[in-house]
């Protein structure tokens, strides 16, 4: 079969060279972050080298998601729902337990992370439902959507992952938002949801508690739980305007900064690259957010639409609570920076949604006769 070029015209290369750009800003910052100073020079280690290995995967994946039509999604919506639902189950069964954590299948040639196919399941089968309610949703059917959503939410905060639980529940929330409700429906919830939040203390384990403890107060134990967010506040203040400069960072060359190449990553770039430099990577992402906001807005049938705004709450959220909790505006809940941070399956679907955006984009021209 022959390729139209018109697919090729009506892709989205603002936001293809956002998210290449954004990778290797990540990448450059990752080479810093795995380095440590030694008394005879610096030794780095090999982050940022398998970083690279991922991201030219996650490439690949975002080339293949391109060439397939989106709107085959909608059939598989149910059957990747279910069977994610099935590899989230057997995490409980046949998970390796990493730093503490059983969240990951051990495939022989890489861990996989199911809660973050569970992120990409949700927002498929949340585009389908959705795009199929005519009307704005009253309690029964937002009881419904919702329903759907914390089966996956649920056992993925029970492995215990919290943070990403809450990010397949906020996805869905935002694209019920995207949908619209009743205003007797969105009147309620504005009431009993901040009433009820503080019940959820009582379901919390321990040490999530101690993270809103010290959320609240990092001074009460410096050298322990309170140790992440004091390290890191000093490393973006270090930085100042200007920054110390690449490979400078003292903080982060000198291991006092933790996860620094990980959840933390964001506070290497700052301290190397000041104010102004996080504020121009700060820029990157809201452009690189609002040609996702252009895409659903002008996607011509209402599944690619709602697939726009499911990406785009992706990433909205991961950036909002990443850059909170390294500021120390947020408790710390293990969200990583998309692009900057460095994770094998967060890469990989990074890549892999900004293809499916890329996709909705790509196909407009199939609808206008």
């Amino acid at each position: 079969m022959a390729f139209d070029r018109r697919l090729l015209f009506y892709i989205n290369w603002p936001l293809l060279g956002l998210t290449l750009l954004l990778f290797f800003c990540g990448v450059l910052n990752l080479y810093s972050a795995s380095g440590f100073r030694l008394e005879d020079g610096m030794s780095v280690a090999p982050f940022y080298q398998k970083q690279l290995i991922w991201g030219l995967l996650g490439m690949l994946g975002m080339l293949v998601i391109m060439l397939i039509d989106y709107r085959h999604l909608r059939t598989l919506a149910w059957p990747l729902f279910w069977f994610t639902c099935i590899t989230l189950v057997a995490v409980f069964f046949m998970g390796k337990t990493i730093y503490g954590a059983r969240r990951w299948l051990d495939l022989g040639f890489m861990n996989f992370q199911p809660s973050e196919m569970a992120k990409i399941c949700i927002l498929i089968i949340g585009a389908r439902i959705l795009s199929k309610e005519p009307d704005r949703l009253n309690f029964i059917r937002l009881a419904y959507v919702v329903g759907i959503g914390l089966i996956p939410a649920g056992l993925v905060i029970k492995q215990p992952d919290l943070g990403s639980g809450l990010t397949i529940l906020m996805i869905l929330g935002g694209m019920i938002l995207f949908h619209g409700m009743t205003g007797r429906v969105f009147k309620t919830l504005l009431i009993t949801i901040p009433a009820l939040l503080p019940l959820s203390w009582f379901v919390l384990h321990d040490y999530q508690k101690q993270r809103i403890l010290t959320f609240l107060d990092p001074t009460k134990d410096p050298l322990g739980s309170g140790y992440h967010i004091i390290q890191s506040e000093i490393a973006f203040g270090s930085g100042r305007f200007w920054g110390k400069g690449f490979l400078e960072g003292t903080q982060s060359q000198l291991r006092f900064l933790p996860e620094k190449h990980t959840d933390f990553a964001i506070a290497v770039f700052g301290e190397e690259w000041g104010f102004v430099g996080t504020m121009i990577l700060l820029g990157l992402f809201c452009v690189f957010l609002y040609q996702m906001v252009v895409i659903a807005r002008e996607a011509k049938d209402l599944f690619g639409s709602y697939l726009a705004a499911g990406v785009f709450f992706y990433f909205f959220w991961q950036i909002l609570i990443n850059m909170g909790m390294v500021l120390g505006l947020m408790p710390v809940v293990g969200i990583p920076l998309p692009f900057i941070s460095y994770g094998g399956s967060a890469t990989l679907v990074n890549f892999c949604l900004v293809g499916l955006v890329l996709n909705v984009s790509m196909r407009k021209f199939l609808f206008k006769q």
